[in-house]
């Protein structure tokens, strides 16, 4: 029987075959959740102007060196300021100006003092507090210098990034290109979910959770519908695929070491697949190559099994082809009760509690490979290392996150 492969060798040998993808602009408004091509540079300054952090008057300092509650100083306002006007005057000693928010300072000011810290006497304006040089105001390039880099190329662009991209002015952006992955399902036991089952039918699980997973790691997801187990369903599957001009190809079932798998016989027809027996609960049969050069993965049957292959070896790979943040969020936890694996490399999901003295791991329930609602439970995949057939309670594993912990409860 041949030797089980390493779950880390196995990904290595991937990761080395995966080169990543060109890029592509697209407008500011479409660019959420895409990764940053280049180094973004600030054509300007931000602000481009001095101007004022609140609502209130703009001074000379040395004007309100005496003024309190108690001793009130009072100035002339000779001007009003709006945000996106322009001031022309200067501001002289015994002078203040009414300014809004964001609007440019006139020259001669040197503070600003917050309305409420005033009462308004017009034509004067009574400054109630001492106020020190520079005080709310927003000084000219202090966001951002004009040459400076705003983002650097690899930055995953969040809301937050939008708006400063917006605030320098950049209408397109240059983006990795997202993955476009090919999601391949055959059997002639499946259907999809608005069909009637049939006795001995199941309904289309996978394609619909990969293309989600596909979706979540970046990626550009095409369900391809269900191919009948014969030769000539297959080989059209596949070559409707490619016509795709796909990045991947990921397939589930069929790439078992049984002898009447089909999908083996297409995929050697047109590609170069290695057939693996992977050292990992669930997961262990994979494939993993290329069609006409295009990276494929075979992943097992099994619902799970086919997440967690994915979580292991596809979203690393797609990561490489889109730029983005390989390694999964792992975090430390003891686990609630005794837990047991056949010896291989155990992925087993679990939920996550917080306590004072950190995360606790409780398994999901059952941890068939066929048990799809372990997954929908789970916070994250508990690892048990290679030879390890018991954990006890208490004990300490890493968890690779499936999604993020908020709050100290549960999640």
């Amino acid at each position: 029987m041949p030797q089980l492969l390493n779950a880390d060798t196995a990904l290595a040998n991937i990761l080395g075959d995966i080169t990543p993808l060109g890029h592509e602009t697209v407008p500011l408004a479409s660019s959420l959740n895409r990764i940053i091509a280049e180094d973004i540079i600030s054509p300007i300054n931000l602000p481009p102007f001095d101007n004022s952090a609140m609502d209130g008057y703009a001074i000379q300092a040395a004007d309100s060196q005496r003024a309190s509650p108690a001793n009130p100083i009072a100035l002339d306002v000779v001007m009003d300021i709006l945000a996106g006007s322009a001031p022309t005057g200067q501001l002289e000693t015994g002078q203040a100006a009414r300014i809004m928010t964001g609007a440019p300072l006139p020259t001669g000011a040197t503070a600003v003092v917050p309305v409420e810290d005033t009462i308004d006497n017009s034509p004067q304006v009574a400054i109630l507090t001492r106020i020190e040089e520079n005080a709310h105001i927003r000084r000219v390039g202090e966001n951002i210098a004009a040459g400076a880099v705003v983002m650097t190329a690899g930055t995953l662009i969040r809301p937050a990034e939008l708006g400063m991209l917006a605030a320098v002015g950049q209408a397109e952006v240059k983006v990795i290109r997202q993955p476009k992955v090919l999601i391949l399902t055959t059997g002639d036991e499946l259907v999809d979910i608005d069909q009637p089952l049939k006795p001995g039918q199941i309904r289309d699980t996978n394609s619909y959770a990969l293309a989600g997973l596909v979706q979540q790691a970046g990626g550009q997801p095409v369900r391809l519908p269900i191919a009948k187990d014969s030769l000539e369903a297959i080989r059209a599957l596949y070559r409707k695929a490619l016509e795709h001009q796909p990045d991947m190809l990921i397939s589930s079932a069929g790439v078992s070491v049984g002898a009447a798998d089909l999908v083996r016989v297409v995929m050697d027809e047109l590609g170069s697949i290695d057939f693996w027996r992977i050292n990992m609960r669930p997961g262990k049969p994979l494939a993993y190559g290329a069609i006409q050069g295009v990276p494929f993965f075979g992943l097992p049957g099994n619902p799970v099994s086919a997440m967690v292959t994915f979580e292991i070896f596809v979203r690393p790979a797609l990561a490489k082809m889109a730029g983005r943040r390989a390694a999964p969020p792992i975090i430390q936890a003891k686990i609630a009760a005794d837990m047991t694996s056949d010896g291989r490399r155990s992925y087993n999901r679990v939920t996550l509690s917080r306590t004072d003295n950190g995360f606790v791991a409780h398994e999901t329930g059952s941890q068939s490979s066929g048990a799809l609602m372990s997954m929908v439970l789970a916070d994250g995949l508990a690892v048990i290392p290679e030879g390890q057939r018991r954990v006890p309670a208490g004990a300490e594993l890493s968890v690779l996150l499936l999604r993020p912990l908020h709050g100290s409860g549960k999640k």
